[in-house]
């Protein structure tokens, strides 16, 4: 029983380690094809290293494009890849354009595709991560939802109920994991001269937030507005593509923002685990955010992370400046006893074998 793994993001390689690592250790027969969507040792190569994941078999370095070239390219050398391993299913995480180009390549070439994180919905057709879910869902045969949430979004599409899996989510599984490592391998905290609960953590990538300049300079400015008023300096690792457009914009960056470059997943997630509360625009980090206890405000008009809101560990305030304020007011002293939704930290392990008891029923009903 082959299995291919498609990855192109940094989330990716995160919320996918624990199933390769599942892989390794159970010596099952996988490959792992990274599209190269966003590409960059800083980004997500040096996570490789980190979580001690063996290199992708095969690197397509697509590059960034349009949606559509971007897509078309990873198709045509998925595709490829997929006619010569021959794999019994391949697995696609999440909302990416790997996952679909991933998912619509096996799926074309009659090879069963598992769905990772299926289910969710911000129901927002605007967003090309929706397009890419509700898609990818459809055509998927195995769909691994995280939560009771999601699995109501798919049947309400009218998907068939029996490929539907409530198996928690991989987040959880590589926190679980890589925590304890992160105590031992990062000084990020002495390093930035902080204490815990003493700083606030900042991301934010989105192009709506990021590209619009108008947009950008409402979210600094909010930051800006945030340390005058609460005193916490906010720690901002920077992405590429938001340290473009604030370089483009020739935007200021406001007292109390602390920037940094990208940062190593343990690095990252040391600071996570301290912050007092986390501003993102992130679907992964609201999720780890929830996982780890940090209260959450979240800079965009909705979520696919709806778990994270029923339970009371995130809310969303968009860019409005009186919204995030009173957020801030809200969630400093949020009590931290929300029950985690996503499940116990053996999703991986759960989606295999789910994987391998299909498998074993076609083979036997094949004979």
């Amino acid at each position: 029983m082959k299995i291919g793994l498609v990855i192109g993001i940094r989330p990716e390689v995160v919320k996918m380690g624990p199933v390769i690592k599942y892989c390794i250790k159970n010596k099952l027969d996988y490959f792992v094809i990274h599209t190269g969507q966003h590409y960059s040792y800083n980004m997500d190569g040096v996570f490789f290293e980190e979580l001690e994941l063996p290199e992708p078999k095969y690197n397509l370095e697509v590059g960034s494009g349009t949606h559509g070239r971007q897509t078309a390219k990873m198709i045509e050398k998925i595709e490829d890849i997929l006619v010569k391993e021959k794999p019994y299913i391949v697995l696609v995480y999440g909302d990416s354009n790997s996952s679909l180009a991933g998912a619509l390549s096996a799926v074309k070439l009659n090879i069963k595709v598992g769905h990772i994180e299926a289910g969710l919905r911000s129901f927002d057709r605007a967003m090309p991560e929706e397009i890419n879910r509700v898609v990818t869902d459809h055509i998927s045969d195995f769909l691994f939802v995280p939560s009771k949430i999601s699995e109501k979004h798919a049947l309400q599409e009218g998907i068939n109920k029996n490929k539907i899996f409530v198996t928690g989510n991989t987040a959880v599984d590589s926190i679980k994991q890589n925590l304890k490592i992160a105590e031992n391998k990062s000084n990020i905290m002495k390093k930035m001269c902080l204490e815990k609960d003493n700083f606030f953590l900042a991301t934010c990538h989105r192009a709506g937030n990021v590209d619009v300049k108008e947009n950008l300079k409402c979210i600094l400015d909010n930051f800006g507005e945030i340390f005058s008023k609460f005193n916490f300096p906010i720690v901002f690792p920077i992405h590429p593509r938001t340290k473009k457009m604030i370089e483009e914009h020739n935007l200021k960056i406001p007292k109390g923002i602390i920037i940094s470059e990208p940062l190593s997943y343990f690095d990252f997630l040391k600071l996570e685990e301290n912050a007092k509360v986390i501003f993102t625009d992130s679907g992964s980090i609201q999720e780890e955010a929830c996982v780890l206890k940090v209260p959450c405000i979240t800079m965009r008009e909705n979520t696919e992370r709806q778990e994270t809101l029923e339970v009371g560990s995130n809310v969303l305030v968009d860019i409005d400046k009186k919204k995030t304020i009173r957020a801030v007011s809200e969630m400093i002293n949020k009590d931290k006893n929300w029950v985690n939704p996503y499940g116990d930290g053996k999703t991986a392990e759960k989606i295999i074998k789910i994987i391998q008891k299909e498998f074993i029923k076609n083979v036997a009903e094949s004979l």
